[in-house]
């Protein structure tokens, strides 16, 4: 049974090592053949909107699925009966414009930050006046890692990002000033069995995720957390794993942002839980029950910038996991990570910080 990927990253990578021991097939579409994914299985090359080679990948493949998100949905629906596609393209659709994310909160009753469309210097205006200052600025579509948003602290602010971002549908949301970051992963199988994650906590720095400790300890937040989930998931009649990011401010959750896959925040349960997500969203698309979500002790997944560090010293410290890309160094880019796995909360948070101060000092002086 092969099961079809567009987009040969890490994540689909993973997702094969993942399917393999289930005795799975893959295949993927991607502009190179110098991918992580095409180290590990066959690769068709060419853009992700080719529908020639999206039909081949269609024909040769149980079921498509991808590995990230800013992928043409037009060129996936126009497979129609041609393929068996999940995540569903309404919910891909959805992640790709930030202000349809927005209304989905709103609409599902989740709380999120307050927020306007901007499309012309008046809207920009009125954005201001009705959601405030500070606030931030971002493109509507194609913004991932940090890129295409711009805080604004004043109106001048707001015009100069305005004019840096024209041409693109933009949207104003408030700035929250938040106690930290969270995410809450889960998968929902094609017979409608839901698993949910343990709560991850997450650090930031320059819009790209850096540190993730898994299970945070937080019942009230976990709670809530998978009952916003899970009304994404049955809203959508999901299959596949889905994540959804939020601020935390006093005991509040305000939700930020959705991933319909695979999630950075959860490379974690690789080693640290009793089913991976990437194990799960295979069983979830193609139908099998889903595996058990429990943490195995605490897990907290480092990732790896611009450039690896030394492996012998990683892998020195006890219960580390490395994980290597294969990708080129390049400042800002995602090569590696590293998942340590602690029997508590407290060995497993000063372990975490020993290794973050190690490869990203600016990082590790963060709580």
């Amino acid at each position: 049974m092969t099961v079809g990927i567009v987009g040969g990253g890490q994540l689909g990578r993973m997702l094969a090592l993942a399917g393999y021991p289930l005795g799975l097939d893959f295949l993927f579409l991607d502009r190179s053949d110098d991918t992580p994914a095409a180290r590990v299985a066959p690769s068709l090359v060419g853009e992700f909107t080719d529908r020639k080679l999206l039909r081949e990948l269609a024909r040769r493949s149980e079921v498509l699925t991808f590995d990230w998100e800013n992928i043409s949905v037009e060129s996936l629906r126009a497979l129609g009966r041609e393929a068996r596609i999940a995540p569903p393209l309404a919910a891909l659709a959805m992640s790709q414009d930030r202000l349809e994310e927005k209304r989905l909160f709103a609409k599902l009753g989740i709380p999120t930050t307050r927020h306007a469309a901007v499309d012309s210097p008046a809207s920009l205006a009125r954005a201001l006046r009705s959601v405030g200052l500070p606030g931030v600025l971002k493109t509507r579509r194609l913004g991932y890692d940090g890129k295409g948003q711009a805080v604004v602290r004043s109106a001048d602010d707001a015009v100069r990002a305005f004019e840096s971002m024209q041409g693109a549908p933009l949207i104003y949301e408030e700035f929250v000033p938040f106690d930290f970051e969270v995410s809450i992963l889960g998968a929902r199988s094609r017979r409608g069995e839901v698993a949910v994650y343990p709560l991850n906590r997450n650090l930031h720095r320059d819009g790209i995720l850096r540190l993730t400790r898994a299970p945070w300890d937080a019942p009230s937040l976990q709670r809530r957390a998978a009952a916003h989930l899970r009304r994404v998931l049955a809203h959508y009649d999901y299959e596949g794993v889905l994540n959804i990011e939020f601020f935390v401010r006093g005991n509040r959750l305000v939700a930020n942002e959705t991933a319909p896959r695979v999630h950075n925040s959860g490379h974690w349960t690789i080693e640290g839980a009793a089913t991976s997500q990437f194990e799960n969203h295979l069983r979830a698309i193609l139908g099998l029950p889903l595996g058990a979500t429990t943490a195995r002790g605490h897990a907290a997944m480092v990732n790896l910038i611009g450039a690896l560090p030394l492996r012998e010293a990683v892998l020195a410290l006890p219960e580390a996991h490395w994980h290597d890309y294969g990708k080129a160094p390049r400042p800002g880019r995602k090569v590696g990570h590293v998942t340590l796995l602690a029997p508590t909360a407290g060995q497993r948070d000063k372990a975490a910080q020993l290794l973050l101060r190690a490869v990203d000092p600016a990082s590790a002086r963060t709580p």
